[in-house]
């Protein structure tokens, strides 16, 4: 996926989870942007960062920009590490990427039960489900999900492992939205309840799959060379 426009700045501060303050290059004021992600994201949004915005396609919008990326303050990366935290970005990447699987059929939005899983495919008479999550946090290169609390996620676990006893295929992908990251884990620390999930997920025959991604400032896209090959095969 590509943002057709993207301007650089300086971020100042986050008043509440929808809006931050930053101050465009070259220009003098502070004027408030859209962020595309509702996480903490403490470890991201550190004052005085550089992040990137994109300018939003709605005349009407009260925000002219979504903030969709940052620069992450790095030790190993002088102009720091580049995140994108658009968590509307890992779906749509994942979408490209299964136009690629070999599925006959890739319908997102599929609703299964009492929730609404982001995937079902179908590959001649078997049926597969799949649910998509976005990690943006990272610890000495390992990254982990969720960063927050989600009883959402866990939900959709339970379903997932459901599913599997009614004869579906179905598995949860992490999508990595920054580079050099190849192993997520449960955030056992800030929701134990979700890691307990994954792991009866597992158990019960859900996939876990890591989706690293190229991350550019204006593009996110699947690392071809880095995911996995031949997904649900039998």
């Amino acid at each position: 996926m590509q943002y057709p426009q993207i301007e650089y700045a300086t971020f100042v501060d986050r008043p509440n989870r929808f809006i931050a303050h930053v101050r465009r290059d070259g220009e003098s004021d502070v004027i408030a942007v859209h962020v595309k992600n509702t996480g903490r994201c403490k470890e991201l949004l550190v004052p005085g960062c550089r992040v990137v915005l994109a300018r939003g396609q709605s005349p009407q919008r009260k925000t002219p920009y979504d903030l969709v990326a940052t620069f992450k303050p790095h030790p190993d990366f002088p102009q720091g590490w580049l995140f994108n935290m658009d968590s509307q970005a890992p779906n749509k990447v994942v979408g490209e990427w299964l136009a690629s699987q070999g599925f006959d059929l890739v319908k997102p939005e599929f609703t299964f039960g009492s929730s609404r899983v982001d995937f079902m495919m179908q590959r001649g008479t078997e049926r597969y489900l799949l649910e998509v999550k976005g990690c943006t946090l990272e610890r000495d290169y390992v990254g982990y999900f969720p960063d927050a609390p989600s009883e959402r996620a866990v939900k959709h676990l339970h379903e997932l492992a459901g599913a599997i006893a009614q004869g579906w295929h179905a598995a949860v992908a992490f999508v990595v939205q920054m580079e050099g990251v190849r192993e997520v884990r449960p955030n056992t620390e800030t929701h134990p309840a979700f890691a307990t999930a994954l792991q009866e997920a597992q158990d019960a025959g859900v996939q876990v799959l890591v989706l690293p991604c190229r991350v550019e400032p204006d593009r996110l896209w699947i690392n071809p060379k880095a995911a996995p090959q031949n997904v649900f095969m039998p």
